[in-house]
């Protein structure tokens, strides 16, 4: 094994931790690791393995970026775009949930967001206001954890419990055992799962939504890696399997997408929230001491989305709308250009495999998905303590424990920046990290 002579000092990573006056490492935030990293690399000249930042690493799609460049042309950029979007982004957001997903959506319910993230704050902010007597988030976790920030941001209480241990049945009795106090608006979660990528099955979709109708609350279902669970063949429109989604089981549900995955576009913020006909038109007494209307769908767009941000840019609404028209009309397969996060992905397992680390978090069958992420502990050392010696060895990650997990002993793995040539140097440096860890010393890299 070929290594080159440089060396990360623990005095090195030690130093500059302590500059962030946080006395455990596996509470800081994902941008705090990747400021830390960063601040290490500078240090010591030793470049990293960013495994860290959940950040597309493919390029943007050329679909997306022709079309805006078209509508710069044609002047769209001295114009205010509509707070509820372009007819036909929203036309063709109908068209993709019923396509990708077989749900009939109005158009007029698909709105354009800042992203997955202000698609995700808007949903949160209008359940909570809802009910008075409701405030209480539910967030079946490991999760976002920036979620948590948006209502911490808001004054808004939340609820947590870790799926790891509540699959199958379980998840019913565990999610009823919440509902059943009555102060629950929403219930929130992610599948694919950010930071586990594990995938809920049909059933525990089913229960998940029978349960939000059976106790009226809102399920936010984040699907910002939509079709990614690469097992099934999601990417053709009008065929199954369909991306699964509660929105099968209820009509209280909002779902959150993002171009900034599944096309690749996170440099232009867009993303949409889809909400059922149902919720859109219902009617909130509540509501109207926050704002002049009651009715749901008109509070999140002009109450919370108008407040906010007065609406997404406007040619990255032309962007998606080209990429989703595409993707609607078969020329555009855009499941099968994410395959290298399975490919890369698959690859790092068995090498973390390979050198006595275990899988945290799988499917309820034992199995998991080849993607974007996976979670890994290593035997005798917690989470805060693997992540130490990972920056020893010019590896980084983020700690579960940021992501509301109750496994003290993992750590988020993404794979989207690695690079293919990094591969190789993956496996010396956890061949290192091994021979470090006997020797109880920093790593020579």
């Amino acid at each position: 094994m070929s290594r080159t002579t440089h060396v990360i000092d623990s005095q090195v990573v030690d130093s500059l931790f302590a500059a962030f006056g946080q006395e455990d490492i596996d509470r800081l935030s994902i941008r705090e690791i990747g400021k830390l990293v960063s601040d290490i690399e500078r240090q010591s000249g030793v470049e990293f393995i960013h495994m860290e930042m959940g950040v597309p690493g493919l390029p943007a799609s050329s679909i997306g970026t022709e079309a805006e460049k078209v509508a710069l042309t044609q002047g769209v950029a001295s114009i205010y775009p509509s707070i509820e979007g372009m007819p036909a982004l929203k036309t063709e957001t109908s068209r993709f949930a019923r396509l990708f997903m077989n749900i009939a959506v109005p158009a007029k319910c698909c709105i354009p967001t800042v992203g997955g993230m202000q698609g995700s704050f808007a949903a949160l902010l209008s359940a909570a206001r809802t009910d008075a007597k409701r405030p209480y988030t539910l967030f079946i976790d490991p999760g976002f954890p920036v979620n948590k920030a948006q209502l911490q941001l808001m004054g808004l209480p939340y609820k947590t419990f870790d799926l790891q241990h509540n699959r199958g049945k379980k998840l019913a009795e565990t999610l009823e055992s919440f509902l059943q106090a009555g102060d629950i608006c929403s219930i929130c979660y992610s599948s694919p799962n950010n930071p586990s990528w594990i995938s809920f099955s049909e059933s525990e979709l089913q229960t998940i939504g029978e349960l939000a109708s059976r106790y009226d609350v809102i399920v936010i279902e984040d699907l910002a890696y939509f079709g990614m669970d690469f097992r099934q063949a999601y990417g053709t429109p009008g065929c199954p399997p369909y991306q699964p989604t509660v929105a099968r089981y209820t009509d209280n549900y909002i779902l959150v997408l993002s171009a900034s995955k599944i096309f690749n576009y996170a440099g232009q913020r867009i993303g949409m929230a889809i909400i059922s006909e149902t919720l859109y038109e219902r009617r909130y007494e509540n509501l109207s001491h926050y704002f002049t209307s009651d009715r749901f769908g008109h509070f999140l767009v002009y109450g919370v989305l108008y407040a906010t941000t007065a609406g997404t840019s406007h040619t990255a609404q032309h962007a998606l709308t080209s990429m989703l028209r595409e993707a609607n009309d078969g020329n555009y397969d855009f499941i099968r250009q994410l395959h290298p996060y399975g490919e890369k992905a698959a690859q790092m397992k068995r090498i973390f495999l390979k050198h006595g680390f275990y899988i945290v978090y799988n499917d309820e069958d034992g199995s998991l998905a080849d993607g974007f992420y996976f979670t890994v502990a290593y035997p005798g050392l917690s989470g805060g303590q693997l992540l130490h010696r990972f920056l020893y060895c010019g590896l980084s990650a983020i700690s579960l424990a940021i992501t509301g997990s109750k496994n003290p002993n993992g750590l988020r793995i993404c794979v989207s920046f690695v690079r293919p040539e990094q591969i190789k140097e993956l496996d010396d440096r956890l061949e290192l990290f091994e021979e470090q860890l006997n020797t109880k010393t920093s790593c020579h890299i």
